[in-house]
């Protein structure tokens, strides 16, 4: 895994941190959406922000798309029920996350549209406990059925 990025209120910018505890059926501690019912955590991938930047013309920081983990690769599990699992934490995707309306004020103009499914990232509920850390090991599939 790349890098992990909390949001600790609306509208705030995001901050980079080398671990973080999830918590099931709660969410990532410190970030703004902790505690709500399904928005637990989102997920990018490294690769999709590098076709963004090259229709942006320019590079995407992962931390200005205001999601929470950027895995190196993708492809992420996209349809509601499929599963990974990230060190000893398993998630669940809700559904595709569609692109924050902050995008183009932090990133610039057409910044929103670049990252449009596929490569906004998903929206993943956490089913299980533990701490997640830059470089944990990503397993897809796991318990998908």
């Amino acid at each position: 895994m790349h890098s992990i990025h909390l949001a600790p209120g609306r509208r705030l910018p995001t901050k980079p941190v080398p671990s973080v505890a999830a918590e099931a059926g709660a969410g990532l501690v410190g970030d703004r959406y902790h505690g709500s019912r399904h928005r637990h955590v989102t997920v990018q991938a490294l690769d999709d922000l590098t076709a963004a930047a090259e229709v942006l013309g320019r590079p995407v920081d992962p931390g200005l798309t205001r999601r929470n983990i950027t895995l190196t690769t993708g492809p992420i599990p996209t349809r509601p029920g499929e599963r990974m699992r990230i060190a000893d934490v398993e998630l669940e995707v809700v559904r595709i996350a569609a692109p924050c309306r902050l995008l183009d004020d932090w990133l610039g103009p057409g910044a929103m549209q670049a990252l449009r499914s596929p490569r906004g990232g998903t929206v993943f509920r956490l089913l299980s406990s533990g701490t997640i850390s830059v470089g944990d090991d990503v397993v897809l599939g796991e318990g998908s059925g």
